[in-house]
C-alpha cells in the first residue's frame, strides 16, 4: 500500500521492526500507523468493551482505537497510540486487550451480548445478589477492565524534569504557531515553541498547500531553521503541552528521538514545568466522525487523517477509497487521492447544494448509512434521495467537520462558546489569563488566516510586554471560505458509534436523557463517554449534539463536559522524573546507623529516616523481650537513644520571638534565654499541624525542634508565614537537622553518665528541668537540653554531626557500665505512652488542641494562626472525640492500634462507633497493656469500661478508659 513517490519519509532508510511477532519493514520518518497500513495491516486493535475489531482512525494523537503495547519488562509501556509511536530499529509492539490473539479474540463474544449491555448495564446488573459483588462481581469487572497492562516489574527507563522561564510560549507549531514564533522572536523575545509532533509545520505536513510560493511543508522548515538559529528561542519538537496552571505555568511533556532515548543514561522523557509570561494556543483543530451503522469498522478514518497518510508517508489507506462528508475538507481528500493515484470510489456530500469538478462518481445530498464487513471494510450503503446504493470500498474517508482545539483554555475551569458558522465550539477568551488563541483553535479554518492571525496575535501580546512587533511581509496562502452543514448522525438501525475508545453509541446517549442523565456530565460518567485516554477529543461535540437533540435543548444550553489536564497521557514516571526507587524515598541514616546495624539492631523507617527498632541480646528470642529489657533499663539506670531525626530549624534575628508567637499556640517571646518550652502549632483551619520544644539560646537565637514526619511541612509552613504573612520580621530561617548529632540520655543514672563525659559537671541548680545552653563535650563544642520525652530525668546532648558517631559509642559503652545501653523506637514508643505523650499518630491532621486535652496552651493574650479557627463551635464541641487511656479489664489483654471502640454492650456497627485506638504497647513497668485513644466525651468517661473490637485481627477486649497519663502523673521523676 506504498505509494511509489511522494512523501515525508526517507526512502533510503529501511526500518525492520514487528508487531504482534510478525516482522515488517518501513521508512524512516514513518509512525507505527504509517508502516502498518503500507504494509496492508488494518487490523490492529479490539475495543473496550465489546472487543470489536478496530483499525486506525486518525493520524495524531486524539487516535481512539489504535493502542498497542511496546517493550518488555520494566520498560513494558501500555496503551501506545501507533500514530505518534515514531518507527525505530528493533521498534516490537503488540496489539491489547484480546485474547487469546488479535485475529481470534474469543472475548468478542461480547459484541454478541451488546443488547444486555447497554449504558448504564453495571450499575442496573452489579446491584443483586448483594453478596455477589465481593466475591463474584467485582473480581469479574476487575480482571475485564482496562485495555493494556504494566508488566509488574520494576522500571529501569529514565526520566527528566525541566524547569524554563520565557516571554512567549507557543503551544502549536502549526502555520498560525509558527507566524507567532517568528514575530515574537524577531522582536527579541524569549520564545518557547513546542509541538507535539516530530515536525513542525502542523497540517501543512499533511496537505498539498503551498505558502509563500511553495510546498506548505518547506515554508514551515524554512521558518523553523530560522528560529532554531536564534539564541532567544527554543523550538520543541516531540512535546505536548499537557496542562495549563495558574499564575502562567504549564505543564509540557517531551519525548526524546528514538535514537537518542536508546542512548546509555539517556531519559525516555522529559517533564517541563514552563513559567511564561504570555501564551499563544495555536493548537489547531481535531476533526470528527460522522454517527452511522458500523461506522467503527477497519478502513473507515478521518478524511484529514487520510490526506495526511498519503501526502506525508505515502500511503494509500484503500485500494477503493470512498469520500464522505458535509464540509470541503472531503471535497480536498478526494483530490488529493486523484492526485496520488489512488482510486476514488465515490464522493458523497451530505450537503444539498454541492457541487464538484472532479471525475468522480459524485452523490450530493446523501449519506453513508452502513459500513459492511467485520476485520476490515469491504463496502459501504449509501443513502441518496433514489434510495439505498451500495459501493465496494475497502476505505472510508469520513468528515463531520472540525473542532478547535479548546481544551487547554478549559483547565482553569472555564467554559468555550459555540459558535453556530462552525457548528463547534471556540475559546472564550480571556478563559485563562495571559493566553491567547489563533488559528484553527480559535476559528479560524484557512492557511491565510491563520498566518494573519498568528501575527496579529502575536503583535497584541507583544505591545502588552512592552515590545514592538517587526514589520513582516504575511505570505501568500490559500483563503478559502470553511463552508459546513452540520450532521452528527445518520439515522437508520444498528449501532452507531460515537465514542470508539469506550464503545459508547447513539443509542446509549439517547438512552442516558430518558433515564434522566440530561446533565452532560450525567451522561458522560452513565455511558463512559468520553472517559479513558483520549478524553472524548474525537466524540465530545457529536455525542453533546445527540444529547441535546434527545433532550430538546440547543448545543449551547447543553454545555460541554470539564476538559482537565492532561490534554494527553503522561506517565507518572514524567511528572515525578527523579523520583524512583531510592530518588522516590531517597535513605537517610543518622551518624550512629553503622554503629547499631553492627549490633543487629532491625531498622525501621521513620519518615525517610532510618532508626533502630530494638537492640536485641544474646537469649532474646522475641522483640518484645528486648523492648521490655530496654525500657526497665530506661526506667532503673539510663538508655541512649539517638534522636538527630527531630526536625531541627535555627531562627535569629530580632524578629524571632514575634514569629514564633505568630505560628505557636502559646507565647514564645517571653521565653528565657537558656531556657526550652513545649509548643503547638496549628495549621489554619484549627487543627493541630505539630508539637514539639523550642529553646531560646540567644536574645536573638531560638532552635525549634520537630517531630520526625513534620519536619519539612514545619520548615515550609514557617517561611510562608515569613514571606506572606510577615515579611517585616527581621528574621531568617534555616533548617540544621544534618547539622546536629542529638542524643537522648535518660534514666535515673543519666546526670552520673554525662558528668563523665563534660568537661564541666552539671547539677540540679545550673540545669533544673527545661535549660538548655552550651556545654563542652571531651573538648567539642555542643549544646545540652534537659528535656524529657521519656518522663524520666533525661537530657538531649547535641553535637555536630561529624563528632555523632563517636559519641554515640561513648554514651551507651560508658551506659552499659552503669546498667543501661541503647534502646530503640519501640521501647520509645512504649515510654512515651506510659506518660501519655503523643505522635503524629494522634496529631494526624484532624485532631485539634481541644481533642488532645491541650485548650489552655490556646493563648487569650495574643494571635496565633489558626486561632479563630479552632474557636468554630464544632471544633470544641463536647461531644468529640477526646484523647484518653485505655487499660484492658476483662479477660482479653491484648489491645490494637486502629480498632474502634464502642458501648460495652453494643453491637460493633459503624452506627455505634465511639471511637478509635491511635497507640498501643505493654508497659512492662506497669505490667499491662496500655493505649492511647480518641472516644466521644472521652475526658468525662474516666473509669468507664468500654469494648474495644478490631474486625480486622479478630480481637475484641474490654477496657477501661482512664487519664491518659498512666507513669508518674505528677512529673517528679522527671524534674527531680
Amino acid at each position: 500500500m506504498r505509494l511509489d513517490k511522494g512523501g515525508q519519509i526517507d526512502r533510503n532508510r529501511r526500518i525492520a521492526f514487528r508487531f504482534d511477532g510478525h516482522r515488517y519493514e518501513g521508512f524512516a520518518g514513518d509512525t507505527l500507523a504509517a508502516a502498518l497500513l503500507a504494509n496492508g495491516q488494518q487490523l490492529l486493535a479490539r475495543s473496550f468493551k465489546y472487543h470489536r475489531p478496530r483499525g486506525v482512525l486518525t493520524a495524531g494523537s486524539e487516535e481512539p482505537n489504535a493502542l498497542v503495547t511496546i517493550g518488555q519488562g520494566g520498560a513494558q509501556e501500555p496503551n501506545v497510540r501507533a500514530t505518534m509511536q515514531e518507527l525505530h530499529e528493533g521498534l516490537e509492539a503488540r496489539s491489547q486487550n484480546a485474547w487469546p490473539s488479535l485475529e481470534l479474540d474469543l472475548l468478542a463474544i461480547n459484541d454478541l451480548a451488546a443488547p444486555f449491555l447497554g449504558a448504564g448495564f453495571y450499575y442496573k446488573t452489579f446491584m443483586w445478589p448483594r453478596a455477589f459483588w465481593e466475591k463474584l462481581y467485582e473480581p469479574l469487572i476487575r480482571r475485564a477492565a482496562g485495555l493494556g497492562a504494566l508488566s509488574g516489574q520494576h522500571n529501569t527507563d529514565h526520566h527528566e524534569r525541566v524547569f524554563a522561564h520565557c516571554d512567549l510560549l507557543v503551544i502549536g507549531a502549526g502555520p498560525a504557531g509558527l507566524m507567532a514564533a517568528l514575530a515574537a522572536a524577531r522582536a527579541g523575545a524569549d520564545v518557547i515553541l513546542c509541538d507535539e509532533d516530530t515536525r513542525t509545520g502542523g497540517r501543512l505536513n499533511a496537505e498539498t498547500l503551498e505558502v509563500a510560493g511553495q510546498p506548505g511543508a518547506d515554508w514551515a522548515a524554512s521558518v523553523t531553521a530560522e528560529l532554531e538559529a536564534m539564541p532567544n528561542v527554543r523550538v520543541l519538537t516531540r512535546t505536548t503541552v499537557t496542562g495549563a496552571y495558574d499564575q502562567g505555568t504549564y505543564g509540557a511533556l517531551e519525548r526524546l528521538a528514538p535514537d537518542m532515548a536508546a542512548r546509555k543514561g539517556a531519559p525516555r522523557e522529559a517533564f517541563w514545568r514552563i513559567v511564561a509570561r504570555r501564551a499563544v494556543l495555536a493548537a489547531g483543530a481535531l476533526e470528527r466522525p460522522v454517527a452511522f451503522r458500523n461506522n467503527d469498522r477497519p478502513g473507515v478514518m478521518m478524511a484529514g487523517a487520510v490526506r495526511a497518510y498519503v501526502n506525508r508517508w505515502a500511503v494509500s489507506p484503500g485500494r477503493a477509497v470512498t469520500v464522505f462528508g458535509n464540509n470541503d475538507g472531503a471535497h480536498r481528500t478526494a483530490a488529493d487521492l486523484l492526485a496520488a493515484g489512488v482510486h476514488v470510489a465515490a464522493l458523497i456530500d451530505s450537503r444539498a447544494d454541492a457541487v464538484t469538478d472532479l471525475d468522480i462518481p459524485f452523490f450530493k445530498g446523501a449519506q453513508v448509512c452502513e459500513a459492511h464487513g467485520r476485520k476490515g471494510l469491504e463496502a459501504v450503503s449509501i443513502a441518496t434521495t433514489s434510495g439505498i446504493e451500495k459501493i465496494r470500498s475497502d476505505c472510508l474517508a469520513m468528515s463531520g467537520g472540525w473542532n478547535p482545539t479548546v481544551h487547554l483554555t478549559c483547565h482553569m475551569n472555564g467554559r468555550p462558546t459555540w459558535n453556530a458558522d462552525l457548528a463547534s465550539f471556540v475559546p472564550t477568551p480571556g478563559a485563562i489569563p495571559g493566553l491567547v488563541a489563533a488559528g484553527a483553535c480559535n476559528g479560524t479554518m484557512s492557511t491565510h488566516g491563520c498566518l494573519a492571525e498568528g501575527a496579529r496575535v502575536a503583535a497584541a501580546v507583544l505591545a502588552d510586554l512592552g515590545m514592538k512587533a517587526p514589520d513582516m511581509a504575511l505570505p501568500q496562502a490559500e483563503d478559502a471560505p470553511y463552508r459546513i452543514t452540520p450532521l452528527w448522525t445518520v439515522p437508520g438501525k444498528g449501532r452507531a458509534w460515537l465514542d470508539f475508545q469506550n464503545d459508547v453509541t447513539v443509542k446509549d446517549v439517547k438512552q442516558a436523557a430518558v433515564e434522566n442523565f440530561r446533565s452532560v456530565e450525567h451522561m458522560k460518567r452513565y455511558t463512559t463517554q468520553g472517559m479513558a485516554t483520549d478524553q472524548g477529543k474525537n466524540s465530545n461535540v457529536a455525542a453533546l449534539a445527540v444529547l441535546a437533540d434527545a433532550t430538546g435543548r440547543g448545543i449551547p444550553e447543553t454545555g460541554t463536559t470539564t476538559f482537565r489536564p492532561p490534554y494527553v497521557p503522561v506517565s507518572v514516571a514524567a511528572m515525578g522524573a527523579g523520583a524512583q526507587g531510592a530518588g522516590f524515598a531517597p535513605q537517610r541514616f543518622t551518624t550512629s546507623h553503622r554503629a547499631s546495624v553492627a549490633t543487629g539492631a532491625p531498622m525501621i523507617e521513620a519518615g525517610l529516616w532510618y532508626r533502630p527498632s530494638y537492640f536485641p541480646k544474646d537469649g532474646e528470642t522475641t522483640w518484645r523481650q528486648s523492648c521490655d529489657r530496654e525500657v526497665m533499663m530506661v526506667r532503673n539506670a539510663v538508655g541512649v537513644c539517638d534522636v538527630s531525626t527531630l526536625g531541627k530549624i535555627d531562627i535569629k534575628g530580632p524578629g524571632a520571638g514575634a514569629l514564633l508567637d505568630l505560628v505557636y499556640t502559646n507565647m514564645f517571646s517571653s521565653l528565657p534565654v537558656g531556657r526550652v518550652r513545649y509548643g503547638l502549632m496549628l495549621r489554619e483551619d484549627g487543627h493541630v499541624m505539630d508539637d514539639g520544644t523550642t529553646a531560646r539560646l540567644g536574645p536573638d537565637h531560638f532552635v525549634m525542634t520537630t517531630t520526625t514526619a513534620a519536619a519539612g511541612q514545619v520548615m515550609k509552613h514557617l517561611e510562608f508565614v515569613h514571606q506572606a504573612l510577615r515579611p517585616d520580621l527581621d528574621a531568617s530561617l534555616c533548617s540544621v537537622t544534618e547539622h546536629w548529632a542529638q542524643f537522648a540520655v535518660a534514666g535515673p543514672k543519666a546526670r552520673d553518665l554525662l558528668n563523665g563525659l563534660l568537661d564541666s559537671p552539671i547539677d540540679d541548680g545550673a540545669w533544673p528541668f527545661m535549660a538548655c545552653g552550651p556545654v563542652s563535650v571531651q573538648g567539642v563544642a555542643g549544646r545540652l537540653f534537659r528535656i524529657s520525652f521519656s518522663g524520666e530525668h533525661a537530657y538531649e546532648v547535641a553535637v555536630p554531626a561529624r563528632y555523632g558517631e563517636s559519641l554515640y559509642r561513648l554514651l551507651v559503652s560508658r551506659a552499659a557500665a552503669l546498667g543501661g545501653g541503647a534502646y530503640g523506637m519501640e521501647a520509645l514508643n512504649v515510654l512515651r505512652i506510659e506518660k501519655g505523650f503523643i505522635t503524629h499518630a494522634e496529631i494526624h491532621g484532624r485532631t485539634t488542641a481541644f481533642d488532645i486535652g491541650m485548650q489552655k496552651m490556646l493563648s487569650a493574650k495574643k494571635d496565633f494562626i489558626g486561632k479563630a479557627a479552632a474557636a468554630r463551635p464544632g471544633l470544641v464541641d463536647p461531644d468529640r472525640e477526646q484523647l484518653v487511656g485505655l487499660r484492658p479489664v476483662g479477660a482479653v489483654k491484648q489491645l490494637t492500634a486502629g480498632a474502634h471502640l464502642f458501648d460495652r454492650d453494643a453491637p460493633a456497627t459503624r452506627e455505634n462507633d465511639q471511637g478509635y485506638v491511635t497507640s498501643v504497647g505493654f508497659s512492662p513497668t506497669l505490667e499491662t497493656f496500655l493505649g492511647l485513644a480518641f472516644l466521644k466525651q472521652g475526658r468525662t468517661r474516666h473509669g468507664e469500661v468500654v469494648r474495644m473490637v478490631d474486625h480486622l485481627r479478630g480481637v475484641e477486649t474490654l477496657c477501661e478508659v482512664c487519664d491518659p497519663v498512666f507513669f508518674d502523673p505528677e512529673g517528679g521523676r522527671a524534674r527531680g
